[in-house]
């Protein structure tokens, strides 16, 4: 965007002619390094991002279901000033938590990422270029997908690619949070986003206060 063009929009937004919602939305976060991978490991997480499988949560039992919408109600009210839409809300909670325990994650843990990296906007831009709600690098769209970086707008897409990079990093670092949070904003070694992650993460932890006594 010109600068003309971002003074325009700023400066109709201080006299309230334009609302801030319009205005260019910039993530702050930093961005994964791309790195050569082997084929075996490029050919895992090509499978990985792939796969066709609906983030459709499934339950071998009752107990799990229920504990899962007992969850799926508490983050839908502490995630309502930043996804006001309802339904937005639902299918995004639906999908963090199919994707995060598909790749093994934890799930407040990725809600924290998604929080740091992008703070829930699916149409975020970082300064490097990374996209999406977990700020994920165009280049990996062409290492393990179909080259279309556009897609990493859409939030099923950008979240099945930050899972599975996340996961990857983590394996790399032998399950080491701390580094593998620092591969991923390309920031290894240093503190501040790991320790900014792992602070956002306990806003979405969730103790399930269910009564088992009756």
């Amino acid at each position: 965007m010109s600068l003309s063009r971002r003074s325009c929009l700023l400066a109709g937004a201080a006299a309230g002619t334009l609302p801030f919602s319009l205005l260019p939305r910039t993530a702050h976060a930093g961005a994964q390094i791309e790195e050569p991978l082997i084929d075996s490991v490029r050919n895992a997480l090509i499978s990985a991002v792939r796969s066709s499988a609906p983030p459709k949560p499934e339950f071998s039992n009752t107990a799990s279901r229920l504990a899962f919408l007992r969850w799926l109600g508490e983050m839908s009210e502490r995630l309502k000033k930043k996804i006001p839409g309802h339904q937005e809300r639902i299918e995004f909670l639906q999908t963090v938590w199919y994707e995060s325990r598909r790749a093994g994650l934890d799930v407040s843990l990725v809600l924290g990422l998604v929080q740091v990296e992008s703070n829930f906007r699916k149409f975020a831009v970082s300064s490097a270029g990374a996209r999406g709600l977990m700020q994920v690098m165009p280049f990996w769209t062409r290492v393990i997908g179909d080259g279309d970086s556009s897609k990493l707008f859409h939030m099923q897409t950008n979240l099945r690619f930050g899972c599975v990079i996340l996961r990857h990093y983590l394996d790399r670092e032998a399950g080491d949070l701390f580094m593998t949070l620092g591969r991923y904003n390309g920031s290894r070694g240093r503190a501040p986003y790991p320790n900014a992650v792992f602070s956002n993460q306990r806003l979405w932890v969730f103790n399930d206060r269910r009564d088992d006594s009756g």
